[in-house]
This record gives structure tokens, C-alpha cells and sequence, in this order.
């Protein structure tokens, strides 16, 4: 058994959502040093370009810039990169948003919008990918759909974003339905991240960061090597075997509560 080309997603072909920044960045960083091509998409191109240039310096990143807020964008997605690439090895759907309001306050459009972009367009894009996905899938080594939920998902947080908490245990699901309906071509599963270095966590660590650390069995948060490693072990020859599971990646968090 050669273990390098067990982890190996040496000339795989990527997309990461939400590629710009945080988790995403993470993410496709680790695929693009790993020696895949990496399509990066984010809703600002001009942060999307400038994280493709710094990529391309180690690897091979191309910006994307798209919109997954609505069915259109994810469909110009999906048409943008099926007019460069007959398949697509590895999708990424981490595009998220998060709200947080009092509960007497929480305003219908927040559901609209993190419910938009945290399920229906990692659904929609899927969907839309599907053809890319099924070309690059080969025996024993389907396509991947990664879906980066959380682990508020998981369990009740303490904050109060009642909708993100919704979509992304909603997500969870639609991972699990996804997996049985589009396998054995492709696989699809969930990560469900614990606290990390990232804007939407900015906040919370400044304030509660500390608190955040102690009450880790790990003692730590999340650093971008762990989140680039369960992405890489997904999208390898070594992640082949699972669909439909839910990945905690949380130092311990949700599993030892």
C-alpha cells in the first residue's frame, strides 16, 4: 500500500465555495498545496481574485466570482465552471451566512437568507453539477461533495442565530438524503466545524475566546491544518468509503458534552 497516494488528490480537480476567507480559505489552501486544482468562488471579486493570485503561489487557484444567494447564481456557477472543466473531482459547499437577533426580534428575512445560501444553494449546485461530478467519478474513487455544516448543527448553541442553528442541521440532513440518491458515482458528507479562526467567529473569540479554550477537551480552537486535513481525507483515495456521515471536527466538543 503506497500511504502518500492513500491521502493523495494530486491533479483532482476543486471547487470551494466561500473560498475567500475562513474555513474556506482553509480548505482550499490544503487542496491547492496538495497539488489539486482549485477553483475558489466567493461573492466579492475582488477578495476572490486576490486569494486565487496568493494561492496560485504555492499550487493552482482560479477565482470564481459568484453569487450562491439565489437558484441563478448557483446555476452561472455551475455553467462557469462546466465551460472549463468536464469534470469536477471534489465540490466543497461552504458558502455560509449567519444572524443572530433576540428571539422576540428575529426577523423573518434572516431565515430567507442564511436558509437560502446554507441549504438551497449547496442543494442547488449539486444539482446543477451533477454531470462534472459523474465524469469524474471511477471505480472505488467516486466524486466528493463535501458540505461544511457545524456543530451547531448538532447541538443547541448558546448564542442566539436560530436560523444558522436551523440550516445547518438542516444541511446535516440533506448531506445524509444526497448521499443515499447519488451513490456509488459520488459520495457526499458533512464536516461540521467547532470554533475556528474566521470573520463569522471573530466576535465570539474576542470576547469568550478563553472560555471557549478552557471548555475544550483540547484546549484549543481549530487551526487550518485540522480543517485541511478532513478535507483532504475526504476528497482522497483514504475517504472513498464514507458517505452520509456527519464529522465533527471540533477538538472533542460536541462528543463529549
Amino acid at each position: 500500500m503506497d500511504v502518500k497516494q492513500l491521502f493523495s488528490v494530486e491533479g483532482k480537480v476543486a471547487l470551494v465555495t466561500g473560498g475567500s476567507r475562513g474555513i474556506g480559505l482553509m480548505i482550499a489552501r490544503g487542496y491547492a498545496e496538495a497539488g489539486a486544482k482549485v477553483y475558489v468562488a466567493s461573492r466579492k471579486r475582488e477578495a476572490c481574485e486576490e486569494v486565487a493570485a496568493e494561492l496560485s503561489k504555492v499550487g493552482t487557484c482560479i477565482p470564481l466570482p459568484a453569487d450562491l444567494g439565489t437558484p441563478a447564481g448557483c446555476l452561472a456557477l455551475a455553467q462557469a465552471i462546466a465551460a472549463q472543466e468536464p469534470r469536477l473531482h471534489v465540490l466543497v459547499n461552504n458558502a455560509g451566512a449567519n444572524w443572530g437577533a433576540p428571539l422576540e426580534e428575529y426577523p423573518d428575512d434572516a431565515f430567507d437568507k442564511v436558509l437560502a445560501l446554507n441549504v438551497k444553494a449547496a442543494f442547488r449546485l449539486t444539482v446543477a453539477l451533477l454531470p462534472q461530478l459523474r465524469a469524474a467519478a471511477r471505480p472505488g474513487d467516486p466524486a466528493r461533495v463535501i458540505n461544511i455544516g457545524s456543530i451547531d448543527g448538532l447541538s443547541v448553541p448558546l448564542l442566539e442565530t436560530y436560523a444558522y442553528s436551523t440550516s445547518k442541521a438542516a444541511l446535516h440532513h440533506l448531506s445524509r438524503h444526497l448521499a443515499r440518491r447519488l451513490a456509488p458515482e459520488i459520495t457526499v458528507n458533512a464536516v461540521a466545524p467547532g470554533p475556528f479562526e474566521s470573520k463569522m467567529m471573530a466576535a465570539t473569540l474576542k470576547s469568550f475566546g478563553d472560555q471557549i479554550r478552557a471548555a475544550n477537551p483540547l484546549k484549543r480552537i481549530g487551526e487550518p491544518e485540522d480543517m485541511a486535513g478532513v478535507a483532504i481525507y475526504l476528497a482522497s483515495r483514504a475517504g472513498a468509503y464514507l458517505t452520509g456521515t456527519v464529522i465533527p471536527v471540533d477538538g472533542g466538543m460536541s462528543g463529549t458534552r
